[in-house]
């Protein structure tokens, strides 16, 4: 039977803790139970002791001295971690950058005129980026320019004689120089990842500091995903401008065809919500009131920032979704989709759509979604969904009531446009001069997902409260904004309550010059998780007004309930674009006091930038916000 662990213990979500007390009155096994299961775990591998990457192994060295001190092939304790991290950020560099090819290859159908479903929505971005990139665009259409911006994003994968153009033409010309001397440069996005596997195999590279460098090329390559990723999808779906939803459990309808897509890429999900409304009149048919679409993780993120969708959950609680009843079809593409959820569905009646011959999961409905087929496919999926709801229809369900406001889609473009309407011919400005008079003390990123080794939340939430009360500008992705919007920090009327002072009047003189009738939210909403290339690209921003290098900047990130290997990569480039950088769990990197000294202080000397491990909310913030004072008396503030 399901443990009782105290639902507040296991998520600070009073809904999910409604989800979580129905799975266990009916013996539902879910990701915490599995997690209690799990105990004791593995000390060894929890301080990165512990390498099965050739055939002698598994090997483990004891970090107390009183076992083996090196493995069967001779690799110190420092060389183990080392090679354990750098394929953690190989990993997630891959998954990333997976996205980022995807939406090229779409793009690159679209153009060639393969892909009807899909367009150019944003042709402005179409033309900066091509700008950005060296591609020629006056006189020229968009299919054209969008051809071969499509062919330099594929080059950009492979190893080539000049340097990944998504890497090096999005920092500041600084840190372009500081990465150049430091050999960080990648030469492939794809190229990176190959030799990090290359390097970690038996019998290679065994010094730690040589892999830890090569590490942090691979996460620059990430950057280089994500921030295509970004530029790809905007053009595709449109760059996202301010849109007012909800999010929670209680955005399930109980008289509707509920379809949720999970995932992280918007080139399904974005066409589901325009497929759901031809559907309509179908679901109608069945009994329905309509089809309800809400999203789950990042690919919520995706069409929540472009259409309004609510975003059901996030993450750790994905299930609880299902546990609902209410959801007729969960349709996934790929990436931090449990496999559990599955045999959770079977218990409630929902059927899990897999679109993605990278992501199948045995006991789910396949549907194999291509480009060519797009419309065809989706409404494939929505059949599925509305059979579904024929069979419950009438039956009871568990739906929180549970629902909060949000404003989200704050693209950098956005940012930049709501701030024209305070100064117009140098729209950066209000932000600089208040950061100069404090209203504004640093900016931090709240990035990364769930860990179900923290309560649900907790650390997102109790940071982000402490840091607005100190006049913080916050900003969030992936599922860590998740966390932050299901708690009301992304809900305009909370500005009273969230912020200090000086931060109100900011968010409230924006609010107010752009007619609002109030002010923005308390944390700004940026996107999924490849979208932290828009907080590098605002960080950028702000740093050229300056005229100063992205390490000098009072701004900080933190990674507050870290899971992913995604969270590892984005960590490594956040360091490497010269920032403080939180975790709020911990890293396998204990095992070697050399890896943890060079991860957590040495690196500071060559990138500017470094990791803050704690696990403590409280002390994190205290941390930060030391951080965020070291760098503004640094620029004399």
């Amino acid at each position: 039977m399901a443990g009782d662990n105290g639902k507040s213990n296991r998520s600070t979500d009073p809904a999910v803790q409604e989800m979580i007390a129905k799975a266990e009155s009916m013996n539902v096994f879910t990701v915490w139970d599995r997690y209690e299961a799990m105990q004791p775990q593995c000390g060894f591998g929890d301080t990165g002791l512990c390498c099965r990457h050739c055939l002698q192994g598994p090997c483990r060295i004891d970090p107390f001295g009183d076992g083996p001190d090196k493995a069967i092939c001779g690799a110190s304790a420092d060389v183990m971690v080392a090679r354990g991290l750098d394929r953690a950020i190989a990993a997630g560099t891959a998954a990333h950058s997976g996205h980022a090819r995807h939406l090229a290859h779409t793009m690159l159908k679209m153009a060639e005129g393969k892909a009807k479903d899909y367009s150019v929505k944003d042709g402005a971005k179409l033309r900066t980026v091509a700008t950005r990139m060296n591609i020629p665009v006056e006189g020229r259409s968009d299919n054209d320019i969008a051809l071969d911006l499509a062919t330099a994003a594929l080059a950009d994968f492979n190893e080539k004689d000049t340097p990944v153009m998504w890497a090096a033409s999005v920092v500041t010309k600084d840190r372009a120089r500081v990465l150049t001397d430091l050999g960080l440069v990648p030469k492939g996005i794809d190229y990176e990842i190959s030799e990090i596997m290359h390097r970690t195999l038996y019998g290679v590279d065994a010094d730690p500091v040589n892999l830890l460098l090569a590490g942090l090329r691979c996460g620059v390559a990430d950057l280089a995903g994500c921030y295509m990723g970004t530029d790809l999808a905007d053009i595709l779906f449109g760059t996202p401008t301010p849109v007012v939803t909800e999010a929670n459990l209680g955005t399930l309808k109980a008289d509707a065809v509920n379809i949720a897509v999970h995932g992280h890429n918007p080139v399904l999900s974005d066409l589901m919500v325009t497929v759901a409304q031809d559907k309509k009149e179908a679901a109608v048919s069945a009994g329905a009131s309509g089809i309800n679409m809400v999203g789950i993780c990042c690919t919520g993120n995706e069409v929540m920032m472009r259409h309004g969708i609510p975003s059901c959950t996030h993450s750790v609680s994905q299930e609880m979704a299902i546990m609902t009843g209410a959801l007729d079809a969960m349709v996934v593409d790929y990436q931090c989709i449990m496999p559990a959820l599955v045999n959770v569905a079977e218990c409630m009646g929902t059927t899990i759509v897999t679109t993605m011959d990278l992501c199948k999961i045995s006991g789910a409905t396949h549907i194999e979604f291509s480009e060519e087929a797009a419309s065809e496919k989706a409404k494939e999926a929505i059949d599925i969904a509305i059979q579904n709801f024929t069979r419950r229809k009438g039956n009871g369900v568990d739906i929180p009531d549970i629902r909060t406001p949000v404003v989200a889609g704050f693209s950098v473009e956005a940012i930049v446009g709501a701030l024209a309407k305070v100064d117009a011919e140098e729209p950066l400005k209000p932000v600089v001069d208040n950061i100069k008079a404090g209203n504004i003390r640093g900016v931090c990123l709240f990035a990364g997902c769930n860990n179900v080794k923290v309560p649900q939340d907790r650390n997102f939430t109790i940071m982000a409260r402490k840091l607005l009360e100190e006049n913080v500008l916050l900003v969030a992705t992936g599922c860590g904004a998740g966390a932050l919007m299901r708690h009301g920090f992304m809900d305009p009327t909370n500005v009273d309550d969230m912020c200090g002072d000086g931060l109100k009047a900011v968010l409230t003189a924006i609010g107010e010059a752009n007619e609002l009738g109030g002010p923005l939210p308390p944390v700004l909403h940026l996107g999924s998780c490849v979208d932290n290339a828009r907080a590098v690209a605002l960080a950028v921003a702000v740093a050229d007004y300056l005229g100063v290098d992205t390490d000098k900047l009072p701004v900080v990130a933190s990674a507050a309930e870290a899971v992913s290997e995604k969270a590892v990569s984005i960590g490594a480039y956040a360091v490497a674009a010269g920032l403080p950088t939180h975790v709020g769990v911990m890293l396998p990197v204990l095992g070697s006091p050399l890896v943890t000294q060079v991860l957590t202080d040495k690196v500071k000397d060559l990138t500017g930038g470094y990791f803050i491990v704690d696990l403590d909310p409280e002390s994190a913030a205290d941390k930060l916000l030391n951080a965020i004072d070291e760098r503004r008396a640094g620029l004399g503030l």
